[in-house]
């Protein structure tokens, strides 16, 4: 895929370097739940939570410039 963008039946397509600064520069929120049970026990419960953004953009998050 080349790094300009290309226009497919009417959508747009960007290459992984442009996803990526789209990612890092607005930022993700990820959330995932997880169970682990035997025989209908659950026996582990995780929550996770994690933000995958660049450290500019958590500054600006948190309102520190």
């Amino acid at each position: 895929m080349s790094i300009n963008k290309q226009y497919q039946d009417g959508q747009e397509q960007a290459s992984l370097c442009e996803a990526l600064d789209r990612l890092l520069n607005k930022g993700a929120v990820v959330v995932a739940d997880i169970t682990v049970s035997v025989a209908n026990i659950d026996l582990i419960y995780l929550s996770l939570q994690a933000l995958v953004a660049s450290v500019e953009t958590g500054k600006r998050l948190r309102g520190k410039d």
